[in-house]
């Protein structure tokens, strides 16, 4: 039995068979075209054979290459990764079938909040854009089954990412996503309300555990991807000599990312900030490597781990992170950079990208992640604008 896959709706995976059958006394035009091909043969060497009875025979010939070709094409779609995906339906792809294809771009949605904000939004749609042939995950962990159904409408940055071809949206299960790691006793013993910084802890947490069980890149849901990054086993340096945990990339089942696990049991302590983050990735990193100072953007490698400049993700380092939703004279172009991370745990006072504020944010905006540009940023003005029962 020869099956095909095909899109049944915006969003949706079905299979559907391609054999012959019969309803009633129809048959489908597939199979009346192969049985014509298959019941009108002209022998080679028949002498009855008229030259327009070979004609018709090389003709067929050629038109059943074709179809078969076509089959074949239909095939290979298959691989090609163009996914659409609306989450939590029993007939759609499972987590682990998206992952199982290698080489995810994984997100990570930690608070109970459901509808992404337009950084996020961003972040998701520019790895959608720049990494086509690739499924992008976004994990929500407010997201169960009750609520999947109606999210679609409920929410337009969740109905804006769901439309895309190769987002997925799935619930954030830790518990599962724990299994078969050292983080599965520690998660077992830990009790989130005593914890003081939770939200990160469970993301630092999970970030590992997807990794190194499906390998790909972890991407923090305030970086926006502007060109693929080379590297496949890396991590990407904050500063000279220290790494941050907001970016990094390994195949699935590294040995580093499963020591890392290991040490965040060992050494946990949530009331330090990081502690499970950036400064466990950066003393991981010390005990195989020596890090010496960045010369002007050199990447580093050390046991065929890829240490990245920090040009690459963080050419505005965080002391200068207001200067995203500032007005630049000049716009930096970014040459060296493979993504920006826009700093959002220091954005206190909630800075936001204005419509028509021309500040490097919106043009980042506009530039990487235009669909979230219009319908959530430039919508909002439109929204706020005053109508006419407003104006006394």
């Amino acid at each position: 039995m020869l099956q095909t896959v095909w899109v049944s709706s915006p969003g949706s995976w079905a299979l559907q068979e391609s054999d012959c059958h019969h309803q009633g006394k129809k048959r489908s035009w597939k199979c009346r075209f192969v049985r014509t091909i298959i019941q009108h043969p002209c022998r080679r060497h028949a002498p009855k054979c008229s030259r327009r009875e070979r004609m018709l025979r090389k003709i067929q010939i050629c038109l059943c290459f074709c179809f078969v070709s076509g089959i074949l094409y239909e095939i290979s779609l298959l691989s090609s990764c163009v996914f659409s995906y609306l989450p939590m339906a029993q007939h759609y792809l499972t987590p682990e079938q998206v992952l199982n294809l290698g080489k995810s771009i994984i997100f990570l949605e930690t608070t109970e909040r459901l509808e992404p904000p337009p950084l996020v939004s961003c972040s998701v749609e520019s790895a959608a854009r720049i990494y086509q042939d690739r499924p992008i995950i976004l994990f929500m962990r407010g997201l169960t089954n009750e609520t999947a159904l109606d999210m679609n409408t409920s929410y337009a940055a969740f109905s804006l990412l769901s439309s895309m071809k190769n987002v997925f949206i799935f619930p954030l299960q830790m518990e599962t996503v724990f299994q078969e790691t050292p983080l599965l006793q520690w998660y077992n013993q830990v009790v989130p309300e005593q914890e003081k910084n939770w939200v990160h802890v469970s993301s630092d947490a999970s970030r590992l555990a997807l990794i190194w069980k499906y390998g790909g890149i972890y991407m923090d849901t305030d970086v926006i991807s502007i060109r693929p990054i080379p590297q496949q086993s890396f991590l990407a340096a904050q500063k000279s000599r220290f790494s941050s945990n907001g970016i990094f990339g390994f195949p699935a089942r590294h040995k580093f990312v499963w020591d890392c696990m290991e040490n965040f049991v060992l050494k946990y302590n949530g009331n330090i900030w990081g502690n499970q983050g950036p400064f466990l990735m950066t003393r991981m990193l010390k005990t195989l490597c020596n890090l010496t100072d960045f010369q002007g953007t050199e990447d580093h490698s050390c046991q065929n781990i890829s240490f990245l400049n920090p040009q690459r993700f963080y050419p505005i380092p965080y002391p200068a992170w207001s200067r995203y939703y500032q007005v630049w004279d000049k716009s930096p172009n970014f040459n060296h950079s493979y993504a920006l991370h826009l700093w959002n745990f220091m954005n206190r006072n909630r800075k936001v990208v204005v419509a028509g504020s021309n500040t490097l944010a919106e043009k980042l905006y506009k530039t990487y992640c235009p669909t979230t540009y219009e319908d959530l940023i430039q919508n909002a003005k439109h929204r706020d604008l005053p109508g006419p029962e407003d104006v006394e």
